[in-house]
Protein backbone atom coordinates (compact mmCIF):
# COMPACT_ATOMS: atom_id res chain seq x y z
CA UNK A 1 0.00 0.00 0.00
CA UNK A 2 1.39 3.30 -1.12
CA UNK A 3 -0.08 6.45 -0.78
CA UNK A 4 -0.89 8.13 -4.29
CA UNK A 5 -0.70 11.02 -5.09
CA UNK A 6 1.83 11.45 -2.83
CA UNK A 7 0.98 14.17 -0.03
CA UNK A 8 3.01 17.41 -1.04
CA UNK A 9 6.60 17.61 -0.77
CA UNK A 10 6.62 14.04 0.58
CA UNK A 11 8.87 11.47 -1.19
CA UNK A 12 9.24 7.55 -0.70
CA UNK A 13 12.10 6.69 1.30
CA UNK A 14 12.43 2.86 1.32
CA UNK A 15 10.77 -0.21 1.74
CA UNK A 16 10.94 -3.89 3.26
CA UNK A 17 9.60 -7.11 3.11
CA UNK A 18 8.77 -9.50 5.72
CA UNK A 19 8.83 -13.21 5.36
CA UNK A 20 11.11 -16.33 4.52
CA UNK A 21 11.79 -18.46 1.83
CA UNK A 22 9.13 -21.09 2.87
CA UNK A 23 6.23 -18.74 2.73
CA UNK A 24 7.88 -15.71 0.65
CA UNK A 25 6.78 -12.00 1.29
CA UNK A 26 3.72 -11.75 3.87
CA UNK A 27 4.19 -8.35 4.87
CA UNK A 28 5.17 -4.82 3.37
CA UNK A 29 6.20 -1.42 4.42
CA UNK A 30 6.58 1.58 2.59
CA UNK A 31 8.32 4.56 3.90
CA UNK A 32 8.18 8.07 3.31
CA UNK A 33 9.39 11.39 4.45
CA UNK A 34 8.38 14.86 3.83
CA UNK A 35 6.95 17.75 6.06
CA UNK A 36 4.73 17.75 9.47
CA UNK A 37 1.54 19.78 8.64
CA UNK A 38 2.47 21.62 11.84
CA UNK A 39 5.98 22.03 11.01
CA UNK A 40 9.44 20.64 10.74
CA UNK A 41 9.74 17.35 9.32
CA UNK A 42 8.05 14.09 9.37
CA UNK A 43 8.29 10.27 9.06
CA UNK A 44 5.58 8.04 7.39
CA UNK A 45 5.77 4.10 7.25
CA UNK A 46 2.56 2.22 5.99
CA UNK A 47 2.69 -1.17 6.46
CA UNK A 48 0.75 -3.66 5.04
CA UNK A 49 0.74 -7.48 6.26
CA UNK A 50 -0.97 -10.85 6.54
CA UNK A 51 -2.45 -11.41 10.44
CA UNK A 52 0.38 -12.76 12.82
CA UNK A 53 3.01 -11.63 10.96
CA UNK A 54 3.65 -8.86 13.47
CA UNK A 55 5.55 -6.20 11.10
CA UNK A 56 3.40 -3.43 11.94
CA UNK A 57 3.48 -4.01 15.63
CA UNK A 58 7.12 -4.50 16.13
CA UNK A 59 7.56 -1.08 13.90
CA UNK A 60 5.36 0.46 16.58
CA UNK A 61 7.00 -1.33 19.60
CA UNK A 62 4.30 -3.50 20.40
CA UNK A 63 4.80 -7.08 22.23
CA UNK A 64 2.47 -8.87 20.30
CA UNK A 65 1.98 -9.54 16.53
CA UNK A 66 -1.26 -7.57 17.18
CA UNK A 67 -2.73 -4.15 18.29
CA UNK A 68 -3.51 -5.82 21.23
CA UNK A 69 -6.63 -5.97 23.70
CA UNK A 70 -9.27 -3.62 23.52
CA UNK A 71 -8.67 -2.21 19.63
CA UNK A 72 -11.50 -1.45 17.22
CA UNK A 73 -13.53 -1.17 20.85
CA UNK A 74 -14.78 2.04 20.00
CA UNK A 75 -15.38 4.89 16.90
CA UNK A 76 -12.24 4.65 14.34
CA UNK A 77 -10.06 7.66 14.99
CA UNK A 78 -9.11 7.97 10.51
CA UNK A 79 -10.10 5.99 7.15
CA UNK A 80 -7.85 5.36 4.71
CA UNK A 81 -9.18 5.21 1.27
CA UNK A 82 -8.23 2.01 -1.20
CA UNK A 83 -9.78 0.85 -4.33
CA UNK A 84 -12.35 3.63 -4.09
CA UNK A 85 -13.44 1.43 -0.57
CA UNK A 86 -13.32 3.88 3.09
CA UNK A 87 -11.55 1.48 5.75
CA UNK A 88 -11.43 2.81 8.96
CA UNK A 89 -8.20 3.27 11.28
CA UNK A 90 -7.80 3.15 15.14
CA UNK A 91 -5.42 5.06 17.44
CA UNK A 92 -3.15 2.08 18.86
CA UNK A 93 -1.40 3.31 22.07
CA UNK A 94 2.09 4.03 21.65
CA UNK A 95 4.55 6.55 22.70
CA UNK A 96 5.93 9.51 20.40
CA UNK A 97 4.34 8.01 17.43
CA UNK A 98 0.97 8.22 16.31
CA UNK A 99 0.11 4.51 15.12
CA UNK A 100 -3.24 3.47 13.68
CA UNK A 101 -4.38 0.43 12.65
CA UNK A 102 -7.36 -1.37 10.75
CA UNK A 103 -7.81 -4.02 8.20
CA UNK A 104 -8.53 -3.81 4.14
CA UNK A 105 -9.02 -7.17 2.02
CA UNK A 106 -8.01 -9.44 4.35
CA UNK A 107 -4.59 -7.93 5.31
CA UNK A 108 -3.68 -5.47 8.41
CA UNK A 109 -3.17 -2.37 7.52
CA UNK A 110 -0.72 0.02 9.84
CA UNK A 111 0.01 4.26 9.38
CA UNK A 112 2.62 5.05 11.44
CA UNK A 113 4.15 8.96 12.13
CA UNK A 114 6.55 10.46 13.77
CA UNK A 115 6.74 13.20 15.67
CA UNK A 116 2.58 12.39 16.94
CA UNK A 117 1.63 15.40 15.52
CA UNK A 118 2.16 14.65 12.15
CA UNK A 119 -0.80 12.27 12.89
CA UNK A 120 -3.06 15.77 11.77
CA UNK A 121 -2.32 14.30 8.37
CA UNK A 122 -5.21 11.65 8.85
CA UNK A 123 -7.85 14.41 9.68
CA UNK A 124 -8.60 13.42 5.67
CA UNK A 125 -8.63 10.18 4.41
CA UNK A 126 -5.40 9.01 3.00
CA UNK A 127 -5.45 7.37 -0.49
CA UNK A 128 -3.78 4.59 -0.77
CA UNK A 129 -3.13 2.29 -3.94
CA UNK A 130 -2.48 -1.31 -3.39
CA UNK A 131 0.49 -2.28 -5.90
CA UNK A 132 -0.22 -6.04 -6.35
CA UNK A 133 -3.23 -4.63 -8.43
CA UNK A 134 -1.82 -4.93 -12.28
CA UNK A 135 -1.17 -2.29 -15.00
CA UNK A 136 0.41 0.06 -12.00
CA UNK A 137 2.21 2.86 -13.48
CA UNK A 138 3.75 5.08 -11.23
CA UNK A 139 6.70 7.18 -11.10
CA UNK A 140 7.55 7.39 -7.65
CA UNK A 141 10.13 10.37 -6.61
CA UNK A 142 12.41 8.48 -4.16
CA UNK A 143 14.31 10.68 -1.66
CA UNK A 144 17.42 9.21 1.12
CA UNK A 145 16.70 5.97 3.02
CA UNK A 146 14.52 6.22 5.99
CA UNK A 147 15.89 4.93 9.68
CA UNK A 148 12.53 4.13 10.49
CA UNK A 149 13.06 1.04 8.69
CA UNK A 150 13.89 -2.53 9.92
CA UNK A 151 17.83 -3.61 9.37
Amino acid sequence: MLPWPLPQGWLVSGFAGAGDERTGIRGFVFALSGPNPLGGPADLLIVAEEPGVGLGAGLAGLPGPDPGDGFASGQPNATVTVANHDAPLWLVDSTETAVFAGEVAGSWVWVLLWPDTAGVMLFDPLPLRDLRAPGQELDVPFGALSPRLPA
